[in-house]
């Protein structure tokens, strides 16, 4: 038990002195192991870990998602998709935000990369709202937490970690977000509804669009939700699993971005560079969290601390709740990728040894992960929305989010007690 303490102690003390994240777990965990069975068996455990995972077949799902999300964003995926959601919802009071929670929540069906998400609905939705004389804080609010949907809504970068490290299925993870995914969707329009019927002036109506132009919309993204109707739909109906459905994805994003004929070699050589980038940096960061893993279930913490809480003799679902609390506190200090890579080594095991379903826990992390992207004072999106935008503030981010903060604890409560919603479509999976 000790030494976990140290552990954890000396990787916060490496985190807080700007250490990545994936070279203090590497660091920590090596460290760890080493002092429990000898440097060299540690030397050789290490390696071992990082040549079964760098070759595991599974793990492929993460090159070629990322890669679909970057060849469509390369085909100009965002403005068309945030063009046909403010034609459809922009009439309304607060319609221009409404529209970049439903483009948002597109885009993230294809990205699977929440900071990519916000980044690129920053560059084409906020100036459109500026326009039409929307607040600063309704737009960066709406725009911010749009971006979340990105780890949620499958595919789903988030839900590839956590299906690894929990040998949890990944194709019933992908298949488990959607309709939290589409509730998410729901619950922030109608924050916005809320927010703009208390004060309309923060959001305007704008001109209704003539039908022609709504269907011309609709004509523009339709390629696009073809290949994720195929994508899920194919995982759903036990065509093809989630690795290959990976692969597929990434084909039809490039079919779909060499029809729009805006791929040409420079762009191709950047959208390969991107995402090796990109994939680089997501499996050396698995790699430091498996190590790291390792270290902690050697030192036999998560039993002892799974032994020590059913002596507590309390329900289980206030077991659940205390690990909701605790991933609520920790998303007001760690970032989502930090957060996630470790606890869930810790709680994973508890969970399962009271008879949850590993599928529902792993979106409630999701969910929890989400709420973190949007917390003061660590919420990454707020920063990536204020450094891709012009004279605009992290506090005025901030300020903006919190009626979507509510909103999110709304849907992390309903997926917490219903967990039918997170189940449902999994169950009827071939």
């Amino acid at each position: 038990m000790n030494e976990t303490v140290l552990g954890f102690a000396a990787l916060f003390a490496l985190m807080l002195a700007r250490i990545p994240i994936a070279y203090a777990m590497l660091v920590v965990g090596y460290f760890g192991i080493a002092l429990q069975i000898g440097w060299s068996a540690a030397l050789a455990s290490v390696g071992q870990t990082m040549f079964d995972t760098g070759f595991a077949y599974t793990l492929s799902v993460l090159p070629l998602f990322v890669l679909m999300g970057n060849l469509l964003t390369v085909g100009g995926l965002s403005g068309q998709l945030y063009r046909a959601g403010n034609l459809l919802l922009g009439h309304y009071r607060g319609g221009l935000a409404m529209g970049t929670i439903a483009a948002s929540g597109a885009f993230a069906a294809v990205c699977g990369s929440s900071i990519a998400t916000t980044a690129t609905m920053a560059k084409v939705a906020m100036p459109s709202m500026r326009k039409y004389g929307y607040s600063d804080e309704l737009a960066a609010g709406s725009i911010a937490v749009g971006g979340t949907l990105g780890i949620l809504i499958p595919p789903s970068v988030a839900m590839v970690i956590y299906g690894i490290m929990t040998q949890t299925n990944i194709g019933k993870l992908f298949i488990a977000g959607i309709i939290p995914g589409l509730l998410s969707i729901v619950i922030y329009i109608a924050v916005i509804a809320v927010v703009t019927s208390l004060r309309p002036e923060l959001g305007p109506r704008s001109k209704r669009a003539a039908p022609r132009e709504k269907l011309a919309a609709i004509r523009d993204v339709w390629t696009v939700l073809a290949l994720f109707v195929v994508v899920i739909g194919g995982i759903y109906g036990g065509i093809f699993t989630a690795t290959e459905a990976a692969g597929i994805g990434a084909a039809g994003a490039f079919l779909v971005a060499a029809f729009r004929r805006t791929l040409g070699w420079r762009s191709l050589y950047g959208v390969l560079g991107e995402t090796s980038r990109t994939t680089g940096m997501l499996f050396f960061v698995l790699f430091g969290a498996l190590v790291f893993s390792n270290f902690v279930s050697l030192s036999g913490f998560p039993d002892r601390l799974g032994l020590w809480v059913r002596t507590l003799d309390v329900p289980p679902w206030a077991v659940i709740a205390a690990i909701l609390g605790i991933y609520l506190a920790l998303g007001c200090l760690l970032e989502t990728l930090s957060m996630i890579l470790l606890t869930v080594p810790i709680f994973y095991p508890i969970v399962a040894a009271y008879g949850f379903d590993l599928v529902w826990f792993g979106v409630l992390v999701v969910v929890v992960a989400e709420i973190s992207l949007i917390t003061p004072p660590v919420g990454l999106n707020a920063f990536v929305l204020s450094g891709v935008t012009e004279n605009l503030s992290t506090g005025t981010v901030f300020r903006g989010l919190l009626p979507f903060l509510v909103g999110s604890l709304i849907i992390l409560f309903i997926v917490a007690v219903v967990p039918g919603i997170s189940l449902y479509l999994p169950s009827l999976m071939r």
